[in-house]
């Protein structure tokens, strides 16, 4: 046996030893967080993987305006297992109404309770939460209630920069992202179909 044999055999027997320990299931508080691209681009992931899996999932949209039409395109033909809300009206420099911006945020947060509190959904995704909560345009505290009274299996994931430290406390995956470099800021690039939308 080479020595790369016997080191990826040791990686086995740990690896083995590791996984059957690992035995508890339950559902995840799911934080995606930082100023680096792709946090809806992941959560996005995790949605399409819930509805290969035949689940029923949400989707709360609380800052951006409705999807382009690629992502309704694709996710249109999931219409038996997802419920989609664009709730925002765009982002907050472009609306310049705190108390609207308020309203909306209010209006999606109601919509986002229902939903994670039906356990008929296996995945709730509350796109850019983080910006609202931030941004005080909804209550923290009672975010964090609502997400630790959740059924017990079910899966909440939040995106948005400046995830409140609280937030990140009480989530089970915290995922930031770091903006290394963007061709935006870089080159002048400006957002391209397939990338940013």
């Amino acid at each position: 046996m080479t020595e790369y044999q016997q080191k990826m055999q040791r990686r086995k027997e740990i690896q083995a030893q590791r996984l059957a320990t690992r035995n508890l299931e339950k559902g995840l508080i799911i934080v995606h967080t930082g100023n680096g691209k792709g946090k809806t681009t992941a959560a996005l992931g995790m949605v399409l993987r819930s509805l290969g899996h035949g689940y029923r999932v949400g989707i709360i949209q609380f800052i951006k305006g409705a999807w382009e039409p690629a992502e309704k395109a694709v996710l249109s033909q999931w219409q038996s297992q997802l419920e989609f809300y664009a709730m925002g009206e765009g982002f907050t420099w472009e609306t310049q109404d705190r108390e609207r911006d308020i309203l909306k945020a209010t209006e999606a947060w109601a919509k986002a309770q229902e939903l994670i509190n039906n356990p008929e959904y296996k995945l709730v995704l509350l796109d850019e939460i983080n910006i609202a909560l931030k941004l005080g345009y909804l209550p923290l505290e009672e975010v964090l209630t609502t997400l630790g009274n959740k059924p017990q299996d079910s899966h909440v994931i939040l995106t948005g920069r400046g995830a409140p430290e609280a937030l990140i406390a009480i989530a089970d995956l915290v995922t930031e992202m770091k903006l290394i470099k963007h061709p935006f800021h870089e080159q002048g690039v400006k957002a391209q179909p397939g990338i940013e939308f």
